[in-house]
């Protein structure tokens, strides 16, 4: 069985996710207690010929867009679709049948999940606080959300919480309508602040961020990829790979003392070389 053992950045992908290949662990010790598994049905299987992204998908951020995810990759939709859109320094695009970025699937357009609400009992991990607006991580994806103090005056006990646009972040790609997301989507090669709370972020690569920035970019300014473009040769959800051929991905928990170890040391360095999110990822 593959084993991918990913860390993920300490302060919203200030730097690339970090992969190694390891055989399982024999036992549990202290430092394995620092990892968790991805569940399987999260997990979105990407093969492309440049090779192999992992997505862990969000559904507490977005179950309408994830669900939707699921579906097309469990029918077969994205398998022989391009790549129809890359721009250096922004994100990778695909998911339409027709190549051009006019094409979607022949189901109905998705309601914009933009931001979300989290409760107290969401698994969120605070890193860092700016101007009043935490900034962590809902599992792998990078958030930023209204404080908790804030819950208790609200009628539902909740606040409201966003997907942050650092690297690698997957994102639904949409029309001039907020609600027309549908099968096209895109993975961030970088950074890119100005999606956020436009665009639905529905997970993040956990392990293949070199293979969607080594994919074949396009003429700017609109980023469409000449011929011939990269392809996805199979788009599958982990859980429906049999067992002994599936990938297994641990990435870091952000709820351990290995994680809040990490933090501490970004915070150590010097103010010009913190890259939180909302000025930088």
């Amino acid at each position: 069985m593959r084993l991918s053992i990913i860390a993920v950045a300490a302060v919203l992908a200030a730097a690339p996710v970090m992969a190694q290949e390891a055989p399982p662990a024999a036992d549990a010790s202290p430092a394995q207690a620092d990892w968790r598994t991805v569940t399987p049905e999260n997990l979105l299987v990407i093969d492309t010929s440049r090779g192999r992204i992992l997505v862990e998908m969000s559904p507490l951020a977005a179950p309408v867009h994830v669900e939707r995810m699921r579906i097309l990759a469990r029918r077969g939709f994205y398998d022989g679709i391009v790549w129809h859109r890359v721009i250096d320094w922004f994100m990778a695009q695909t998911g339409d049948p027709l190549g051009t970025g006019d094409g979607q699937s022949p189901y109905p357009d998705l309601t914009a999940e933009f931001t979300f609400r989290r409760g107290p009992d969401m698994p969120f991990t605070q890193v860092a606080d700016p101007m009043g607006a935490p900034v962590g991580f809902l599992g792998s994806l990078p958030i930023q959300t209204q404080p908790d103090e804030l819950m208790a005056r609200t009628g539902d006990g909740m606040v409201h919480a966003w997907g942050v646009y650092c690297p690698g972040v997957a994102g639904m790609a949409r029309g001039d309508d907020p609600d027309s997301a549908n099968s096209q989507f895109f993975l961030m090669r970088q950074a890119y602040p100005s999606l956020d709370k436009r665009y639905t972020a529905w997970g993040r690569v956990v392990s293949g961020l070199e293979v969607v920035r080594a994919m074949k970019t396009g003429e700017e300014p609109s980023g469409a990829v000449a011929a011939p473009q990269d392809v996805m040769t199979s788009v599958r959800v982990a859980s429906d790979i049999p067992a002994d051929q599936r990938p297994v991905v641990r990435v870091l928990d952000t709820a351990s003392p290995a994680f809040a170890a990490m933090v501490e040391r970004r915070e150590t360095r010097k103010p010009q070389d913190r890259l939180f999110g909302g000025e930088m990822c």
